[in-house]
C-alpha cells in the first residue's frame, strides 16, 4: 500500500483502544473478517487484520507491524480486500517479508499481479493424487521414509541434530535432480539464524531457485501467524505459473501454532486442551489443506516440527501429524555416534510404505533393513554386558550386517562440501536398493565397517 492511497481514501473509523498487538477500532461500517485495514503514522503504514466483531460499531484487529507509534484517535482506512502480496517470476532468489517487501536490499517486486494470502485451496476436481516417489538422493530417506510427490513430510528434531542442513540438501536435490524450485517459510526465525541460512544457501548455490519468506521472532504474533500463508501463496503461484516441482519448506510449524495461541489469548478466547487455542485444528488444517498438487504442478512440503518435551501426544503435534504422509525423526543419539544424516531409521516412517506404492522389491529390502537394525537394537545391551562372542552365530551375523548398514546409510552432503572438504554425493534409489540387497545377502560380510561409512554407493568402496 502506497502512502498516497491513505491521503486519498476516506477513513472508515478510528482506533478506540490499543492493547499491545490488539487494536479495537470504532467503525462507521463494519469491515468483514480478515479484511486488511491500515493507518498512517510518520510516513509509515501500519496494517491490521480484522479478527472479531465486538458489536455493531467495534471490531478487534491484530496488527501486522510493530506497535510503536499507535495511539487512540488515529484514522483507519479500508484496503478493500484481505492482505494481498505481489507475485512475479522474479521472486526466485529473493528474501521477502510477509507483505512481499524485500529484506535483501534489492528493488521491490513488480506490482502488476497480486494474490490473496487467504485464497481457497484448488478445487477438488483440479487436484491430483500421489503419483510417484520424489527421489532426494539421500539414501536413508529414499529407502526407509520416502518423500511422495505432492505429499507432506514432517521433520522432527531438536537443536543441533542437522535439521537445517537436511532442509538445505532437500532444496539442493529438488533444484538439481528435478529442476524444481523451492519456497522457504521462516516462521519465528531468529534474525541470526535467518541471516546464516540465507548466506549458506547462497554459498551452496541453490539460492537462485529459492524464495525465502521470513516472519522473524521479534515481530508481532500476527506476522508469525500469517507469514506461512504468504509463503504458501508464492508456492501456489510458482506451481501454477512455472508448472514445476515446488518444494515448500516451513520452519517451524510449531511456532505457527504458538503464534495462533498468542493471537487467541489476546482476543480473549478461553484456552482449550493444555492451554492451546480452541481453533487449533482448524488453523492447522487451513494451512495444510492448501499444500496440494494440481494438473499444473506439484507442491511437496517439508515441515520442521518442534516437539514440546519430546511428547508426541501433545495436541499441537497431534494436529500436525494428522496431515503428514511421512514422519522423519532426527535422533540426538544418532548424531552423537557420528551418523549423519541423523535420521532414526526405526522411528521414522511413511504412511505409504506398502507394496502397492513402493513396489515389491523396495518394500522387501526396506523391511529387511529395518529387521536387521531392530534386532541389533534389541541385542545392544547384551553385547555391552557380555560381549558379542556370547551371541549365537546367526545373531552375530545380523549384528555385523546391521552395523555396516548403519554406516552405509550415512553420506556426505553437497551443501556441506565447502566446510567438510569432502565432496557431497547423491545416490539414485535403484543403486541404494542394490547395495542394501547385497548387504542383506551377505555379499559384503568380509568388508571392513569403515569402508561403508560416509560413502555414496558401494561401488565407490570396492
Amino acid at each position: 500500500m502506497e502512502d498516497s492511497s491513505a491521503n486519498q481514501a476516506t477513513a472508515i473509523g478510528v482506533i478506540a483502544e490499543v492493547h499491545g498487538p490488539v487494536v479495537t477500532i470504532d467503525c462507521k461500517q463494519l469491515p468483514p473478517l480478515r479484511r486488511a485495514l491500515y493507518t498512517r503514522f510518520d510516513h509509515t503504514i501500519f496494517v491490521f487484520e480484522v479478527h472479531q466483531h465486538l458489536d455493531q460499531r467495534h471490531v478487534r484487529a491484530i496488527t501486522l507491524h510493530g506497535m510503536a507509534g499507535l495511539s487512540r484517535g488515529m484514522a483507519v482506512f479500508d484496503s478493500g480486500a484481505p492482505l494481498h502480496v505481489p507475485v512475479d517470476k522474479q521472486c526466485l532468489g529473493r528474501l521477502l517479508n510477509i507483505f512481499g517487501e524485500p529484506l535483501d536490499g534489492l528493488p521491490e517486486l513488480p506490482k502488476q499481479e497480486f494474490r490473496n494470502i487467504h485464497a481457497k485451496p484448488a478445487a477438488l476436481y483440479e487436484t491430483i493424487g500421489f503419483s510417484d516417489i520424489l527421489q532426494t538422493g539421500i539414501k536413508v530417506i529414499d529407502l526407509l521414509c520416502p518423500f511422495i510427490k505432492g505429499g507432506k513430510t514432517g521433520l522432527f528434531g531438536g537443536a543441533g541434530v542437522g535439521k537445517t542442513v537436511l532442509v538445505m540438501e532437500f532444496i539442493h536435490a529438488v533444484s538439481a535432480i528435478h529442476q524444481g524450485v523451492s519456497v522457504f517459510s521462516g516462521v519465528g526465525e531468529r534474525i541470526r539464524e535467518a541471516h546464516e541460512l540465507w548466506r549458506e544457501m547462497q554459498q551452496a548455490g541453490v539460492m537462485q531457485d529459492t524464495l525465502m519468506v521470513f516472519g522473524q521472532m521479534d515481530e508481532s504474533p500476527g506476522v508469525r501467524f500469517r507469514v506461512g500463508l504468504s509463503a504458501l501463496t508464492y508456492a501456489e503461484y510458482l506451481r501454477d505459473s512455472l508448472q514445476k516441482e515446488v518444494l515448500f519448506v516451513m520452519d517451524n510449524v510449531f511456532r505457527f501454532v504458538q503464534a495462533g495461541s498468542e493471537v487467541s489469548s489476546l482476543l480473549g478466547r478461553m484456552p482449550a486442551t493444555v492451554g492451546y487455542q480452541p481453533t487449533l485444528t482448524t488453523e492447522v488444517a487451513e494451512l495444510e489443506e492448501r499444500i496440494l498438487s494440481t494438473q499444473r504442478g506439484n507442491i511437496t512440503s517439508v515441515q520442521a516440527v518442534y516437539v514440546p518435551a519430546d511428547d508426541m501426544t501433545d495436541p499441537a503435534v497431534s494436529a500436525i501429524l494428522s496431515h503428514l504422509d511421512t514422519t522423519v525423526i532426527l535422533s540426538r543419539d544418532q548424531a552423537s555416534k557420528g551418523f549423519y544424516p541423523a535420521v532414526d531409521p526405526l522411528h521414522s516412517a511413511s504412511k505409504l510404505m506398502d507394496k502397492h506404492t513402493l513396489g515389491e522389491r523396495h518394500y522387501q529390502i526396506a523391511e529387511g533393513v529395518r529387521e536387521h537394525l531392530a534386532r541389533y537394537h534389541e541385542l545392544e545391551d547384551i553385547i555391552a554386558m557380555l560381549g558379542i562372542e556370547e551371541l549365537s552365530e546367526n545373531d552375530r551375523r545380523i549384528v555385523m550386517r546391521a552395523r555396516k548398514l548403519q554406516r552405509y546409510l550415512t553420506q556426505p552432503f553437497k551443501v556441506l562440501a565447502q566446510h567438510s572438504r569432502q565432496p557431497g554425493v547423491s545416490v539414485p534409489l535403484e543403486q541404494t536398493l542394490t547395495d542394501c540387497e547385497a548387504f542383506l545377502q551377505g555379499k559384503y560380510d568380509d568388508l571392513p565397517e569403515d569402508r561403508c561409512y560416509m560413502r555414496g554407493s558401494m561401488q565407490e568402496s570396492l
